[in-house]
């Protein structure tokens, strides 16, 4: 019994300092200014429900959000599909190469965004990309597949071998072994692929920013910069900004969450 209390109570504890920060920013989205400087992390006297419509305004989050909704509605599925073939190629046949390959692909997790930037940024003014949506979610679908690869194989490779052996025994294609069999196996993982994706494109930035060259083509993750002036900065709306950006990605997570934590822990387990 006294286990079980001092269990609960380690995950009472983290269950807070998880959440303090989603409170501390939504309280914070419904106070002054004024109130935000005197006691930051005070509750607020009053309601200011007019911060989150002007932030909606004046962040331009209206076109912003469309904008985000498109990129995800490209770059998830083209990063998922993708890293479903190459990781269940990977992991489930036997290619000549195969670990030099899927080295090749882990080296995109460990060398950081910043220090292929400026290549990539002439890639795609090469590839006359530039100032387009293709300029954000052709390198945004480039940039997520080292990790999904990375995810996809690890499941596919924990996968009993003797039921795609069977299923080819019996006369089926590799690609009916594959999306009829193997794929729906694999759906933890595929799960988890899809929400982190979804997180990635959701808040990314420097992308956009270094790619997109548009104010018409900026995602939401950029209307927050709308609250930052020369000499002040107004931190209720950017409160109010990050808490309507968290809106999407809370939804997604709970609609996939017992996907999701079952595709982690059997990640966890192999």
């Amino acid at each position: 019994m006294g286990w079980q209390l001092g269990r609960y109570a380690v995950l009472l504890a983290f269950l807070l300092v998880f959440l303090l920060p989603f409170v501390w920013i939504w309280s914070s989205a419904l106070k002054s200014n004024a109130e935000i400087n005197a006691d930051p992390f005070g509750l607020p006297s009053s309601l200011r429900w007019h911060n989150v419509v002007e932030a909606w305004t004046t962040g331009r989050f209206g076109s912003y959000v469309g904008n985000s909704l498109l990129y995800c509605a490209f770059v998830v599925p083209g990063v998922t599909v993708l890293s479903c073939l190459a990781g269940y190629a990977l992991g489930m046949l036997r290619l000549p190469g195969e670990r030099v390959i899927f080295t090749a692909f882990l080296l995109g997790i460990m060398i950081p965004f910043q220090s292929i930037m400026i290549p990539q940024y002439y890639l795609v003014r090469d590839l006359d990309l530039l100032g387009t949506y293709w300029g954000v979610i052709v390198p945004s679908i480039a940039l997520g597949l080292a990790f999904g690869i990375f995810v996809m194989r690890a499941f596919f490779r924990g996968l009993p071998p003797e039921i795609a052996d069977a299923a080819r025994i019996d006369g089926a294609s590799e690609w009916r072994v594959f999306h009829l069999i193997m794929l729906p196996l694999a759906r933890p993982g595929l799960t988890t692929l899809v929400v982190f994706q979804f997180m990635t494109t959701w808040n990314m930035l420097l992308i956009p920013l270094l790619y997109g060259q548009d104010e018409n083509l900026r995602p939401i993750s950029t209307g927050i910069m709308f609250f930052i002036g020369e000499y002040s900065v107004d931190r209720s709306l950017i409160a109010a900004g990050v808490s309507l950006s968290t809106v999407p990605i809370i939804v997604v997570y709970l609609l996939f969450q017992r996907h999701f934590v079952r595709g982690i822990s059997a990640g966890a387990l192999r």
